[in-house]
Formats: structure tokens, sequence, C-alpha cells
């Protein structure tokens, strides 16, 4: 195990709050503030500690390191500021002169200067040879940010009278002021080439040219801005929110988003060719800047994480948490830039393709994957939605996928390749449904704008734009034959249109809120309907008459589904947590299906039609017996982490009737692939394979006499729950080593016995950055 990679490092735990952290320029050493006014500076090369800083009397705001990384300076609480000498430890100036709170520090470029910031509108300067303060700036009102100039020669000032003031440092007067800004200006930052300047105000962001004070381009402002190392890129965030937007600097042009829930922190790489994003769902994720695709997810953080930062080379990520953890993470350039087998956010939407053995997630991490349902690999990730992507489906010829997303379009796919053959554009809000014709020729999507667009599959041409509904409109399906299309609404309505004309036939009102499910009879001949309003209707598709209205559940009914012979309706209530058979002739309740403990939100029969399936939003699967209506089977699914979006829109599909599997998706971005054997009278599920997001899973595992474990895998797995302690140094190893297969025998499965590592035993470079289950090999 001499050269095992992880992933992932050894992470930090403090008693006190971590307030910031930084590496020193070149990456060796890294500093963590605490809210006690200690400063723990570690070594990267073992990341122990080799100095804590004592003397600041209350928590330190600010840390800083000076250019040639060998001083550090500290703003705290106390009104001081210190500077700190790297390699000895030692305090080399205490700079009184603050009455209140110092909110930041900085070093100057040349590292001859200090300067602080009180947010009373007052910053001072220090000169680090005679210890004296050089200059205060102040006379402006409040000062909420500052930046030096990469050339040092001068300071940038976000001031709360709406300008920003370029300060010469060297004659101690105002360079230039700049004008346009309505509100108080929050944050400022330079581009490494110092030809620009990023200023922000409540509402929009401005980028100025540094020389002139011109402004070059205006920008909405998002509360949260990060300037791309380079100067051409600003990525723009609401603290709490799901997507992260980029735009060029130069024109304002938006250029793509970035979906990540719960958003608290965001920063490029060195590079700038990838943004590390951290938020309330406890995940790192990192982005790839020109494909917009989720390269890595690293888990581990219990809480939300509230700062991300590249080391200086952009190998590595530091995080840290509210619960006082900093975590460090290996930025992979191999195995984290292949194709990820996890979606790195909630599964929306599952389809399977008979034809090509395959399933199709789609996810709120802007993606779709498609997997072999056999094995579970994950063939391609398709990527250019810039929102979540809330359906997906197969063509019924299923050499096409269309997808519909929260970023308004919709996108046709080649399955083969994976090549994005159209984008459909037009909706102006999210569009929540989309259908195939029974041809395959015509796509329907429905959209929260109130519309119904059909779009001609082979030009990408929207043909008819369906107006008529008076909310957004949820649910838009194809009749069997092909001629009809039906739509549900907010509004409480369902609509048919005839496809030629675009003319709405019938307008089935009575339901008294809004419609969350309808679906056609297996004939074409009728339509259900599932509403908030806790009622089920069938309506006469040629008549518009409601032919039954099915009243029992307790709460609003979110699903409902034709048997596959058509002679009976199952339908969902999701407060109630009850799912109920009705007899279409009759009108009759048949069985009431009681035992889940959570929401119901998805709910299939089987292709054979003897079985159903009822599916929570967190997770918790069922299967009942038609016959019966006994529960045959449960799953209390714990792999769920909570999001925003509180429910998923239909993570279950089954196989064909060939074959009795089926497919779930969960909130954490998992596939998984479950068999159904019928032995007698008796049934019996197990899990076949699961996508996972490769996290280390070692506790319980012995690593006693292991050889070659460096010190810092060895922590790790101490902190993961390995047991043992390595015995045998590696240089007085002798012949009797313990393998990597006998460590692995003791690898305990995970919560469902299930997934242990997979770990390639003859090779002496192991990861455990990614892997998925191949359940059905073992």
């Amino acid at each position: 195990m001499k050269d095992a990679q992880f992933g992932e490092l050894p992470f930090l735990k403090f008693d006190q709050g971590v307030v910031t952290c930084v590496y020193s320029p070149d990456g060796t050493s890294f500093t963590i503030a605490l809210s006690d006014g200690n400063i723990n500076v570690y070594s990267t090369s073992n990341w122990e500690v080799t100095w804590i800083l004592r003397g600041h009397s209350r928590g330190v705001t600010s840390v800083s390191y000076s250019p040639n990384g060998d001083r550090i300076v500290s703003g705290s609480y106390d009104s001081t500021v210190r500077v700190w000498d790297v390699a000895a430890g030692d305090c080399l100036y205490i700079f009184i002169g603050h009455t209140r709170e110092v909110y930041s520090v900085m070093y100057s470029p040349h590292g001859n200067l200090v300067a602080s910031r009180h947010d009373d509108g007052t910053i001072r300067l220090w000169d680090l040879e005679s210890g004296d303060y050089r200059s205060i700036i102040s006379g402006f009102g409040s000062i909420s940010d500052m930046a030096f100039s990469p050339t040092g020669d001068a300071i940038a000032l976000s001031c709360g009278d709406c300008r920003v003031r370029l300060w010469d440092v060297a004659s101690k007067g105002c360079r230039n002021i700049l004008i346009g800004h309505t509100g108080g200006v929050s944050t400022i930052a330079y581009s490494a080439q110092g030809d620009l300047l990023i200023s922000v105000d409540y509402r929009v962001v401005r980028v100025w040219e540094a020389e002139t004070g011109t402004c070059r381009s205006i920008m909405k402002r998002d509360q949260q801005t990060v300037l791309s190392p380079k100067g051409n890129q600003v990525a723009l965030y609401r603290m709490w929110s799901e997507e992260i937007e980029l735009l060029d600097t130069e024109t304002g042009a938006y250029i793509r988003k970035l979906g990540h829930s719960s958003i608290l922190s965001v920063a490029y790489s060195p590079q700038g060719d990838q943004i590390v994003s951290g938020g309330r769902d406890k995940e790192v994720r990192v982005w790839d800047v020109e494909t917009g695709e989720c390269r890595q997810t690293m888990t581990g953080h219990t809480s939300y994480v509230n700062k991300v930062l590249y080391s200086p080379k952009g190998d590595y990520i530091a995080s840290t948490s509210d619960n006082n953890t900093v975590r460090l993470w290996s930025v992979g350039s191999g195995s984290s830039r292949k194709i990820s087998n996890h979606h790195s956010g909630g599964v929306m939407n599952l389809k399977y393709s008979p034809a090509r053995s395959q399933v199709a997630s789609c996810s709120m991490d802007s993606t779709i994957r498609l997997w072999d349902a056999v094995t579970g690999i994950c063939s391609l990730a398709l990527t250019g939605h810039s929102g979540c992507v809330n359906q997906v489906l197969y063509s019924p010829q299923e050499d096409q996928l269309a997808s519909c997303s929260d970023d308004r379009t919709v996108r046709l796919w080649d399955v083969e390749n994976g090549a994005c053959l159209h984008i459909l554009t037009g909706h102006n809000d999210i569009v929540n449904y989309v259908a195939f014709s029974p041809q395959g020729d015509q796509i329907a999507s429905a959209s929260w704008d109130m519309t119904v667009r059909l779009w001609n599959v082979g030009t990408g041409e929207c043909q008819h734009i369906l107006i008529g509904h008076s909310n957004g409109a949820r649910i838009v399906t194809y009749s069997a034959q092909g001629n009809q299309v039906a739509s549900s609404s907010v509004d409480g309505s369902v609509r048919l249109w005839d496809l030629e004309s675009g003319d709405c036939q019938h307008t089935f009102t009575g339901h008294s809120n809004e419609i969350q499910r309808i679906v056609y009879s297996p004939n074409g001949s009728q339509i259900a309907s599932a509403s908030h309003d806790k009622t089920v209707r069938l309506w006469d598709v040629k008549t518009g008459v409601c032919t039954h209205i099915f009243i029992g559940h307790q709460s609003s009914v979110t699903r409902v589904v034709y048997s596959p012979r058509g002679h009976q309706v199952a339908s969902a209530g999701y407060y109630d947590r009850t799912v109920r058979l009705w007899d279409i002739e009759s009108g009759e309740c048949h069985h009431t299906l009681v035992g889940h403990q959570q929401y119901i939100y998805a709910i299939a029969y089987s292709p054979g039609g003897d079985l159903i399936a009822s599916y929570s939003d967190k997770g918790e699967a069922r299967l009942w017996d038609i016959a019966t209506g006994e529960c045959i089977w449960n799953l209390d699914h714990d792999g769920w982490t909570p999001s925003t979006r509180n429910v998923l829109s239909h993570p279950f599909v089954w196989m064909s009737s060939d074959d009795e599997s089926f497919f779930t998706g969960d909130g954490v971005g998992s596939v998984r692939r479950w068999d159904v054997v019928k032995e007698g009278d008796q049934y019996r599920v197990h899990m076949r394979w699961s996508s996972t997001n490769g996290q280390l899973t070692v506790e319980d595992a012995c690593v006693q006499d292991v050889q070659g474990l460096n010190e810092l895998n060895r922590r790790l797995l101490k902190q993961r729950g390995a047991t043992g302690e390595p015995s045998v140094p590696l240089r007085e190893a002798g012949k009797k080593v313990m393998t990597m297969t006998s460590v692995v025998s003791n690898l305990k499965s995970s919560s469902l016995n299930t997934e242990a590592l997979n770990l390639p035993l003859t090779s002496p470079a192991i990861s455990f950055t990614s892997h998925s289950e191949q359940l059905s090999k073992r």
C-alpha cells in the first residue's frame, strides 16, 4: 500500500469554531484561524501542526501570508494586528491603533506593507520595516472591502457612498473615483493582470478598466461574486441557492450555469479551468469550467460546507464545515476525470430501454446518465443543460432521448454517441414534462409559462404553441393513436388538443385544486387525473364527461396509473401514505395499501400486472401483491440527504415483462437495479447493482501488520473506522507481510451488506475515488 491514493486526506477537527483558512503561496504551509484567538499552522507534507500561534485575546477574524510565505499577518476582535514568523512561530510585531475590531488584513504584493481594515471606514497601512503605521485612510464612510493592485502601488476601496476609490500608496491620496453604483459597494477585486477591477453592490456587478476608470460591462448581481484568475469570467451565486452562473467579464454575456443545491462557497482553481463549490448538502463538488460538467463529488462532511479553497498548485482542496472541521481533498487528474459512476444531485427521473438493455437517469446535477441494465456501468454522461433536468424519455425507436430542464429548454440526444441533436428553445419558464408522439416524429413539452409546445423532431422547429391554461402546465401526454395531446395544469383543468390544428377540443373541469398527474388508459378511451383535492377522476375522451370520481384519500393524490390490462387504476396519496386500487367499471376501491412511513411519490405496476411498486420521496420502496393487497417486500432506504427539492419526480421504473426487475434512484444520486424472484408463493428481492459516490468505506477494516502505509493514509483509515496498527515499518519489513487481499477480507460491508470495495488487488496504486458495485458477479 505504499503508493495508495484515497482521494482524501485526514480531516482536522477542533473544539473551537473555524473562522478561516489559507494556503501559503508555495503550498507548503496551511493556516487555520480559530474563534478562540489561536492560529494553527500546518505543514502540508504530513499535515502535522508546526505551530500554534497564541497571543490574540479574542477571536481571529482574518489571516494572510506574506508573498514569500515566511510571515503571517492576523487581525482580531481584540483590535490588534499581529505579524508572525512562520519558521520560528514568534510574534514579530503587534500593531495597535484600531479602536475596535479588525475585520480584514492583507499583505501588499511586495510584502513591505500590511493593510488592516475596520468597518468604521478606517484602513491603516503598516510599515513592516519600522513597525509603525505609514498612513490612515478614512473619510469615505464605511469601507466594506479593500484590494491591493498586483503592482502594489494602489489600493481599491469599496465605499459605502456608492463609489469605488483607488488610493495611491505613495502619494497617500485618491488617484481615481469610479462612479456608477447606486448602492453601497460591498466587494471589490483586481484581475491577476491588474487591468480590470470588479466591484459589487446589492444590484449589479461592474467591470472597470483599472487604468482609465471606464466601466466596461454591467452584470446583474447574485449577492456573491468570484472573479476568475485570468479576469475573463465571473462566477455569481446566491447564498443557499441551487446554481452558479458564469458570465463573461468583457461583454457581461451569460456563459453557463452549474447546479449545486444550497451553495455557501465557491472558488476558482489557480488555472481557472475548474470551480469548486460547497454547500448545505455537505458536499464539495469540482466543476469543469469549459463544459459545466461535475468532475468530482467529495463527501464526508457531516455539516454544512461553508468555505472551499484550492491549494496554490490546484492539486488539493480544503473545505471547512459548521461543525469545526477542516477536510482536505486530492484533486485527481486521472480517475476523477473519468465518467463518474454517480450523479452529484438527486435522481429526478428514470427510463428503461428494452432494445438497448439500458437505463437513462436525469438529475438535479444538470446531467443525464446512461447505464447498462445488466452490469450497472455508466456508458455516457450527457451534459449541456444548465439547470435541474426534470424528465428524460426514450423515443419509440429508442435511438433518441428527449430531456427537459429548469433552464427552460428541451434537448434531443443521440443515444448511441451522446451528441445533442437539437436544443429546443422558446419556453420562458421551467419545462416540467416532455412526451414523444407514438410515431416518434414529434415532441410535446409542458412549461410553467402556461403553454404546451409541439416540436418537429427532425428539424427542431416549434410547430404549435398551445395556449389556454391559466396557470403552469405540469404534464403533457399523447394518446395511443397519436392524434391528440392531453395536458394538465395547476389551474385544475385537463385540456385535449388536436395535433393538426392546435385547437383545444375539450376542457375537463371539476377538480377544485391543481392536477398532479394525468394518464391515458391503455386503449386510449379514458384519461385518469389525480389532484391536490384528494380525488381521482376518470374522463371519457370522446365526450369529455367525468365517468367516475374516486374518493377516499385523506390528502393530495400525487400519482395515478392504469394497470397493464386497463381494468384497474392505482393512486397514491402523498401525505396519507397509502396506495389505493380502484375498479374502473364499478368505481370501488379493491385494496388500500398501508405501510409506508414516508410520503409516497411514485407508483408503478409490474409489466405483468400482478405486482405494484410504491416509492417514497426518501427512498422507501415497497412491493405489493395486487390480488391480496399484501406487502411482499420493503426497503427502508437510508441513502437520502436533505435537498431543497424535497420531492423527486419519479425515481422508479420497471424492466420489460420477461425480466421482473426494477430500478430506483435516490436523493444522493445513486441508481440501483433490483431483481424480483418468485419462489412458489413467495417473492424474494435482491439488489443486482448500485452506482455509488465512491466514498471510502473501511469501518472495522483491520490494518494490523499492513506494510507500507504512510502516516497520512494511516490517519485517514483510522478516522474512517479501521482497526489495528501497522506493526512493521516499511523499511524494516521482512518476508511476512500482510497483503491487500487480507485487508479487503476484513472490510465491513455497507448498511445494505453489499457495498464492499472493488480493489485491483494486483495493482500497487489503489484508488478509492470512485467505483460501481457489480453485485451480479459475486
